[in-house]
Parts: structure tokens; C-alpha cells; sequence
């Protein structure tokens, strides 16, 4: 007779209490304070949040859909945002969906909460349909249980994240499984999904370039076998990135080079990525040989990197060609999302460890297993998707949003396979092995070393807490300052998409690159002499002027800046009349001067 412990495991249904996990990490994904504080108070993350729901207010209050032009923001002519139409039409929708039962306002909350959340479950589907495809269906199931715990997807799917970044993250999860599946069918479908990113975004540009090469690469090498991925690819992107161009962009810009945007330089390539499809399917009988193949790539490769360089050397430099130094200094470079590993642990933000170690492990693990073992295509496509999200990411943290959408996948498989050796005669070692790479993939994790590194070398932190920030941009906080008459305020850069949100005021100035007028005068004027506040509030018509005290901005001289010490109290203008508002922003009215 058996004895029950070796009968026990036959009778426990692993799948089940998978499912049962993944059922309570998704209900305790988010504190259900944060959802509430969303629908109810309008909470959202991030500033890029902010400006998305402004735009999707306006749109449904009238403004049309090609007009992206900001006007509240450097008025009277505004401020043309390079942001996706395609985004902003499903979130409006839904508002209008919900307004009737709702009310206008708690529309736009539950909105801001609902979208995020359903982007994800499309994320949970694509994650385990691909997964289950490539690694089967236990792979599948811990893949969407190891997202749920994985910061670096969390953060893009919690409510208040109508951003475009989780979009991205889907359409380039998506390529991927298309570029593993392979066939004509993959391959248009791929082409669309990249087509979308560029349309939503240049983020993706890096992954969607790879993608190209690695379909290219691959027919170069197998030919025939390989040529309809790279056609159907080829076509779609071709074809679908023109009509996204077309369907969001005014027909009078058509012609505009924009380096920030899906523009006229990137359809250049994409226009080059069809010519090369086109050109492989009509040849494909004359294309032979390998030699062959590689002659026509090169070509078409030197020819469309010729011609972009030739017409469009302005987007050699990036998509922010045109920054002056001090804007680069003083906001884009002291932005988290741009920052580097070594900035982060010179001001000892610990709390990267939660995203770093787990994308490295995954590269490290999807080019080991793409070496040598089963599914070689499939995690080389994978290994093909991090790389670059890692490696931009050392430089500027953003990098890692698309790469972070792939961890889960290696994380998934790894685990299921560690799950499958535990039961199988083995060295010790290579159990705990497979156990460390499992749980070191699992970003949840590496808060432990995180909070030590807090614990035991806390005056490493110099980095600004953030929590004054956030203070200073609630609904709460900037209510009085939506009670008064409307005016043009300058404020901390950070603040501006929130006053937009929030009240019926203008600003100066916002964390864009196209409004290097406002972030100029922005960091002049709160970061300078009183000269330097006094001309900026003379030349931008300013009649309010707003601190938040827990975040000054950089002092531009010795001493500290003049706003500075306004919101302190040791400075005073006879320009500026201090307004005696509850919370914790400093508002001052500027008084005209009188004339001569």
C-alpha cells in the first residue's frame, strides 16, 4: 500500500491553487485606498498623467481632433503636444460611457482607475497565450501570477496610469510572440503592432528597429522558411504606420520632420522596411543563396540609412535636438525617469533594486537559454527584446518600461521548469539554483535588500523625498488655488499638467520639450534673482505666482534663489501680495505696476 505522502501531491491540483494565487495577488495588486483615491480625489501618478486626462477633457469638450494644441499652457498660442490621438480616443470614450451614471467628474476618476485595469487584463491575455504557445500552459499560468509582483509592470498598470507606456508595452509583447510564431499571419499582424507603437510613442523605436533586423537577419540565413514573416511584417508596417501617421496628424503637417513623433524621418524607415519586404517576395526566386540575400539587405540598409541621415540629420541627435543647456541641466536631467543607475546610487535611491537585478537576471537567462537548449527561437526573441530596455535603462531608468513587460515571461518559464526539476533525481546545487534564479526574477523580492540598504546606510539618501511633491500637486492642496479668478500662474514645473487638471488657471510652464520658452523661464525665475522673477513675470503676464516648499528649484547663484526665500519668509516684494490659503503651497498675487 502507498504510503499518503507519496499519494498526497497526485491529489493536490497544482494549476488550482495557481489560479487561486493569481486570483488574490490581482485583488491585493493595488491597496484599495489608491483606487478609491483615484475615482473619488482623481489621484494619478505621474505629471504625463495628468496632461493625458487635460487632453481628454478638452477633446470631449469640443476640441478637435487634430487641434493638440494646449491652449492654457504659454497662452495665447499654446503649446502643440506630440502625444497619440489613439490614446487618448478609447479613455475618452469610456467617460463618456460612464458620465450618464456617473457624473461628469467621478467619470473621469473611475476612468482613470478602469483603463489601467483593463489594459492589464489584456496584458494577463497576451502574457499567457504567448507564454502558453512557447513554454506551455504552467509556464503560462506562473508568468501572469510573477506579473502581479513585478514592479516594474505594476507601476504601468496601477490606477491613475492613462499614460502610453503600458500600451507599449503591449504592442511590443505582442511583436514578440508574432516574431516566435512566425508566418504570414504573425508577420502582418507584428507590422500593425509595431506601426502602433511608433504611433503612440518613439519608446518603442529601439525593440521595433531590433525586431526588423532580427526578421531580416533570419531570412538572410534561412531564406524561403523565413520570407514570410519578414513579407508580412514588411507590408503591415509599411502600410499601417502611413495611415496611423495619417489618421492622427492635421494633413497640413504632414510634411512637418518632427523627431519627437511619427513623422515624416520615421516613415522614411518604415517606407524602407516595405521596399525591402517588397523587393524579398518579387526576387525571392532569384535570392538563392545566402550571399545573395545579405547583398540585397546591406543595400536596401545603406540606402535607408543614407537617405534619413541626408534628409533628416537634425533626428541624428535625438528627439531633443533643440534643448538648451540649461533646460538639459536644470529639469530633464533632475527627472527620475531620466536618470541613470549610478545617479540613483549616488543619492542613495535604494528602491531601484526592485527593477534592476530581476530585467538583468531575465537578459542573463534568455541568452543562456537562446544559447544552447529547446525553444532557441523563442528566447532569443525574448533575449532580443530585453537587451535593449537594460542597457538603455543603465543610462535613463525609463528604458527599462517595454524590457520590464518581458520579465514575467522568462520568470514564468523559468519557475515551471525549476517546479518540473523539483520532482526529478538531481544535484543539490542545481536545485538551489533553479530556486535562487526563480525568486531573483520575482521583483517583489528585492524590496528586502532594498529596505536593508535603507536600514544600514541611511545617510546615502540624498535624493528629495517625494512626498512634498505629491502634497503640493493633490486635489486638497490646489482647491483654494482653483477658487481664485482664473490667471496665468508660474509655478514649479513639476505642477503645471496638475493645475491644469485641477483649475481653471494658465500656466508657464510644464515638463515638456516643446515648451522650451516656459521651462526657461520657469528655472529663471524661480531659480534666480529677484531681476530674474521680475522679468519673468512681466514678459509671461503672470498673476500668480506658486511654491511648494518641500521641492525649490535649483539655485541658478551663490545664494539662494529669491523664490526661494519668499516661500521661507525671509524675502519680500513689494510686487507680490501673499495670499493666506489653507495647505501647503505658498500663493502670492502679482500686483501690476503702477504707471509712470
Amino acid at each position: 500500500m502507498p504510503s499518503a505522502v507519496a499519494v498526497m501531491p497526485h491529489r493536490i491540483d497544482l494549476r488550482m491553487i495557481l489560479w487561486v494565487l493569481f486570483a488574490l495577488c490581482l485583488a491585493t495588486m493595488h491597496p484599495p485606498e489608491v483606487v478609491w483615491e483615484t475615482i473619488r480625489h482623481l489621484r494619478v501618478p505621474d505629471t504625463d498623467d495628468a496632461m493625458r486626462l487635460v487632453e481628454v477633457r478638452d477633446l470631449l469638450a469640443g476640441q478637435g481632433w487634430y487641434d493638440n494644441v494646449q491652449s492654457r499652457f504659454l497662452a495665447p498660442a499654446g503649446v502643440p503636444s506630440h502625444w497619440s490621438r489613439l490614446v487618448d480616443a478609447p479613455i475618452a470614450g469610456l467617460i463618456a460611457a460612464l458620465t450618464p451614471f456617473l457624473g461628469g467628474f467621478l467619470a473621469l476618476g473611475a476612468t482613470a482607475a478602469l483603463w489601467p485595469f483593463l489594459l492589464f487584463g489584456l496584458y494577463c491575455v497576451v502574457l499567457y497565450r504567448g507564454t502558453a504557445a512557447s513554454f506551455g500552459s504552467r509556464a503560462a499560468l506562473l508568468s501572469i501570477l510573477v506579473a502581479t509582483q513585478s514592479f516594474g509592470v505594476s507601476i504601468q498598470f496601477q490606477p491613475g496610469r492613462v499614460d502610453h507606456h503600458n500600451v507599449q508595452i503591449l504592442a511590443m509583447l505582442g511583436l514578440a510572440f508574432c516574431m516566435i510564431r512566425g508566418g504570414l499571419r504573425a508577420g502582418l499582424v507584428g507590422g500593425v503592432l509595431a506601426a502602433l507603437s511608433l504611433a503612440v510613442g518613439l519608446e518603442g523605436l529601439p525593440a521595433v528597429a531590433l525586431g526588423a533586423l532580427y526578421l531580416t537577419g533570419d531570412w538572410c540565413l534561412r531564406g524561403r522558411p523565413a520570407l514570410s514573416a519578414l513579407g508580412g511584417f514588411g507590408l503591415a508596417l509599411g502600410i499601417a504606420a502611413p495611415l496611423l501617421f495619417a489618421l492622427q496628424t492635421a494633413p497640413n503637417l504632414w510634411t512637418a520632420p518632427r523627431c519627437d513623433a511619427l513623422s515624416a524621418p520615421w516613415l522614411w524607415l518604415t517606407s524602407g522596411g516595405f521596399a525591402l519586404a517588397v523587393a524579398a517576395l518579387i526576387l525571392a526566386p532569384r535570392l538563392a543563396t545566402v550571399q545573395g540575400r545579405i547583398a540585397l539587405a546591406g543595400l536596401s540598409g545603406a540606402i535607408l540609412l543614407a537617405g534619413f541621415a541626408s534628409a533628416f540629420p537634425l533626428c541624428l541627435g535625438g528627439p531633443f535636438p533643440d534643448m538648451p543647456e540649461l533646460v538639459r541641466t536644470h529639469w530633464l536631467l533632475t527627472v527620475n525617469e531620466m536618470s541613470s543607475v549610478p545617479k540613483f546610487v549616488a543619492r542613495g535611491q535604494w528602491e531601484v533594486l526592485v527593477f534592476y537585478p530581476a530585467a538583468l537576471l531575465a537578459c542573463l537567462t534568455a541568452t543562456g537559454k537562446a544559447w544552447r537548449g529547446p525553444a532557441r527561437r523563442a528566447w532569443s526573441i525574448i533575449a532580443l527584446f530585453l537587451w535593449p530596455g537594460l542597457i538603455l535603462g543603465v543610462f535613463q531608468f525609463r528604458g527599462l518600461y517595454i524590457a520590464s513587460g518581458f520579465v514575467p515571461l522568462v520568470a514564468g518559464a523559468v519557475i515551471d521548469r525549476a517546479l518540473t526539476g523539483a520532482g526529478e533525481p538531481a544535484a543539490g546545487a542545481r536545485r538551489w539554483g533553479s530556486l535562487a534564479l526563480s525568486c531573483g526574477l520575482v521583483s517583489t523580492l528585492w524590496m528586502v535588500p532594498a529596505a536593508l540598504a535603507e536600514i544600514l546606510a541611511p545617510a546615502s539618501r540624498t535624493a528629495t523625498d517625494p512626498g512634498g511633491a505629491i502634497a503640493c500637486q493633490s486635489e486638497a492642496a490646489l482647491r483654494p488655488l482653483a477658487a481664485l479668478p482664473p490667471g496665468t500662474v508660474l509655478a514649479p514645473i513639476l505642477m503645471g499638467p496638475t493645475i491644469l487638471l485641477r483649475t481653471p488657471h494658465r500656466i508657464v510652464a510644464a515638463p515638456y520639450h516643446r515648451a522650451i520658452p516656459g521651462l526657461t523661464a520657469a528655472i529663471e525665475g524661480l531659480g534666480g534673482t529677484e531681476a530674474d522673477l521680475d522679468r519673468v513675470l512681466r514678459d509671461f503676464g503672470v498673476g500668480y505666482l506658486v511654491a511648494c516648499p518641500d521641492r525649490p528649484a535649483d539655485d541658478l547663484q551663490a545664494e539662494p534663489a529669491f523664490a526661494t526665500r519668499l516661500a521661507r519668509g525671509t524675502a519680500q516684494s513689494d510686487r507680490l501680495q501673499a495670499l493666506d490659503l489653507p495647505g501647503p503651497l505658498k500663493v502670492w498675487r502679482v500686483v501690476p505696476r503702477s504707471s509712470p
